[in-house]
């Protein structure tokens, strides 16, 4: 016989997506129930994204999750584009009044679960067989199975936040859901490493050898990236191998403040661009992963489901503040206007950035030229510019 609990929101996924619903609704005094099939040391332990755009850093202030963000996190007011050595600098506070912050994807997580169990949120890790059921009905749930006891919980709303792998988009029928997909031919090797950044800014270079990007954790761990073969073995690539073509495609300039060591931390990430639709189907509503991924090309993807979680945080208070269901009835369509927005940023500056193998001499000549453009024109700098600090939610 299973266990039955009720709740008014059950969130599926803890990662930050999850989290952050979840303190939203508290804050207004709505009650969740989170599931996640992983327990929270593997969830936090997770290395992913380091650059905040201004409204997931003013979410997490509404969370109350922003003290030590403010603290430790790294304010930034532009970055550098490099193409075969010629640099160009996006100045971000010029061109759109505002900046971004760097400050890891871990340190979020770990900043919004603390908040989460101080403020007694109850959590379900190690579920298995999660399942949402009657979506279209007035009695949605969430069956699953935690330390071998069958539980279902019921509720009024079920928010998948679960990522690209999990359970919440399969639930929704195939003659329903459509997908859109572009999977890219390389990958990118990234590394971790306790050395001072090589710039204060982020620097994103393209080189005939490939892409690289010059990123950083804190004012003394550095992340680096550069664009490899989906099929290399990481066992190939030796750190000695990794700073070499590091500094190769950073150029000159960069390279001589280059400061190299030991990686702590090494992988290969494919890339790839992916939407589906719709973002809501009956009671379930998908936010970030589990919905959409964009190539980590300007950073993207964890802004991105923040903001979901922003839109779908003030659907559900509205609905349950005063009975106004008008942005619960419109969060697919005014998620997904934005997410496709976003979508084409990461994939043009993507395609703008890395080394295709299938480029002709003629497509090359025009990323050069695209590169050109950029630096001689403040419209189009602009343009970029407002894209990275992110764009309005609605």
């Amino acid at each position: 016989m299973a266990r039955t609990l009720k709740t008014q929101v059950c969130i599926i996924g803890s990662g930050p997506s999850g989290l952050l619903l979840s303190q939203l609704l508290a804050n207004a005094g709505i009650d969740t129930v989170v599931i996640d099939r992983k327990d929270r040391a593997h969830i936090e332990g997770r290395i992913r994204a380091g650059v905040l755009e201004q409204g997931t850093v003013t979410a997490l202030e509404e969370a109350g999750a922003a003290d030590r963000l403010h603290r430790e996190g790294l304010p930034h007011d532009g970055f550098e584009l490099a193409f075969d050595g010629d640099r160009h600098r996006i100045d971000l506070k010029a061109l759109t009044g505002k900046t971004v912050t760097v400050y890891g994807q871990t340190e979020m997580t770990k900043d919004l679960f603390d908040k989460r169990h101080a403020d007694g949120q109850i959590f379900f890790f190690d579920a298995s067989d999660v399942s949402p059921r009657d979506l279209t009905t007035a009695k949605p749930r969430v069956a699953f199975t935690h330390g071998g006891e069958s539980i279902i919980v019921e509720c009024d709303y079920i928010a998948g936040c679960d990522g690209f792998h999990g359970v919440s988009r399969r639930a929704i029928p195939a003659d329903v859901l459509r997908t859109f997909e572009r999977v890219y031919p390389f990958g990118w090797l990234g590394i971790l490493v306790e050395r001072p950044p090589v710039s204060h800014e982020l620097i994103y270079a393209n080189h005939a050898r490939g892409f690289a990007l010059a990123s950083m954790r804190s004012a003394t761990r550095s992340r680096y990236y550069v664009q490899c073969d989906l099929k290399d073995d990481i066992a190939d690539w030796s750190d000695d191998r990794f700073w070499e073509e590091l500094a190769t495609r950073l150029g000159a300039d960069a390279a001589a403040n280059l400061q190299t060591g030991p990686s702590f931390e090494k992988s290969i990430a494919p890339l790839r661009s992916f939407v589906a639709e719709p973002m809501r189907y009956g009671a379930l509503f998908l936010a970030g992963d589990a919905a959409h991924i964009v190539p980590p090309t300007g950073a993207k993807g964890l802004n991105l489901a923040a903001a979901d979680i922003r839109i779908l945080s003030r659907a559900l208070i509205a609905h349950y503040a005063d009975g106004n269901d008008h942005h619960i009835d419109t969060y697919s369509e005014t998620v997904l206007r934005r997410v496709w927005k976003v979508e084409r940023f990461s994939w043009q500056l993507s395609t703008l950035m890395h080394q295709f193998p299938e480029n002709s001499p003629f497509e090359k000549r025009m990323q050069r030229a695209e590169f050109d453009y950029l630096s001689g024109s403040e419209t189009a700098s602009r343009a970029l510019a407002e894209n990275y600090v992110g764009l309005p939610l609605d």
